[in-house]
């Protein structure tokens, strides 16, 4: 029968051996565990240490702590090995090959809507206007009866809007800012100059041409002395700083509740010179906005003379100047989404 002294240093050679063949750290746990752990298999041999006579267990229990030492060293050391080996398969896993061409990223940019607001806000603010923000949430006064539309109005058809209250609406232009900035103004300052941006809504059917929401960009100057010729040459401005310095212009008599008189106002088409071509319908014009000179009645309304102020105003919609320029034939291409139509305006 094997002694205490034989086990002890047989378990030593096949736990040297058992290390020499371990090749992941998993396993290499489970075999510390079985050979010194609490329950491992020197700790049952050193068991049989109770039969032996005083004089033979210190040799025991130095040869038992001697095996444990040398053991935890060629743990450790085949502990560092696999660690070694993992770290370097994960990176060969992960080497990046420098030859390889860099992946350009792809950066955002602002919408076309917004560069064309930018583009139209900067000429204006050039010509010392100042840009007012308003509420898409608005009162039936303010919308529609300070712009010359009482309540039984028939031009009130032509903007169906979205009500939330008999009272409250979704705005259906940007023309509650005028009323809202006439109040406001200090006109003994002098006279006011204004765009008011924004989004604006109607009741629409959805197309090529028309949206149930689109952007609006109204303008008003009120002062004395104000006259037709002064709007003429602000939209002549206007029309060849976006267009083109070779774009003329021509107002066409027209009919707005706010403005008296009102005229629709064309640019000469910029794709053939006003030649005819299949963009302007073979007219050479292209219709681009309205304006006219502001209605006595809105003047009153916002407690100034008719007699002694006078003023105009005009609106043009953000999509329908950016189709223009840009040779858009669907306005649903703003709203859709689409980077493959968006990522052709960069700016």
């Amino acid at each position: 029968m094997a002694t205490l002294q034989e086990n002890i240093e047989e378990l030593h050679t096949q736990a040297l051996a058992s290390l020499e063949l371990i090749k992941d750290e998993k396993a290499l746990s489970q075999l510390f565990a079985d050979t010194v752990g609490k329950k491992g298999q020197l700790t049952e041999i050193l068991k049989g240490m109770k039969d032996l006579s005083n004089e033979e267990r210190p040799t025991i229990g130095a040869l038992a702590n001697d095996f444990r030492d040398k053991f935890a060293v060629a743990f450790e050391v085949k502990k560092s090995e696999i660690e070694e080996q993992e770290m370097n398969k994960a990176l060969a896993s992960e080497t990046i090959d420098v030859t390889l061409p860099g992946r350009q990223q792809t950066l955002g940019h602002r919408h076309v809507l917004t560069q064309t607001q930018d583009e139209i806000e900067d000429i204006f603010l050039g010509l010392g206007y100042e840009v007012v923000d308003g509420y898409e949430v608005e009162t039936d006064y303010f919308n529609f009866e300070r712009m010359n539309l009482p309540k039984d109005h028939p031009a009130r058809d032509m903007q169906d809007t979205f009500y939330i209250t008999d009272e409250v609406l979704l705005r259906t232009h940007t023309s509650p800012m005028q009323a809202r900035t006439l109040d406001a103004h200090d006109f003994s300052k002098g006279g006011l100059r204004m765009i008011a941006p924004g989004r604006v809504y109607r009741r629409d059917t959805d197309d090529a041409t028309h949206s149930h929401q689109f952007h609006q960009i109204e303008g008003l100057v009120v002062d004395k002395n104000i006259t037709m010729a002064d709007l003429k040459g602000t939209l002549e401005l206007i029309i060849q700083k976006m267009f083109g310095a070779d774009r003329q212009i021509r107002l066409r008599p027209s009919y707005f509740p706010f403005t008296e008189p009102s005229v629709e106002v064309d640019v000469s088409c910029f794709k053939c010179g006003g030649a005819g071509c299949n963009v302007c319908k073979q007219t050479g014009w292209i219709e681009i906005l309205g304006a006219g000179m502001v209605h006595p009645n809105v003047l009153q309304m916002a407690g100034l003379d008719s007699k002694e102020y006078s003023g105009f105003a005009f609106g043009m919609g953000q999509e329908r100047i950016a189709m223009l320029r840009y040779g858009i034939n669907d306005i649903r291409g703003f709203y859709q989404g689409d980077v493959r139509f968006l990522g052709q305006f960069g700016g």
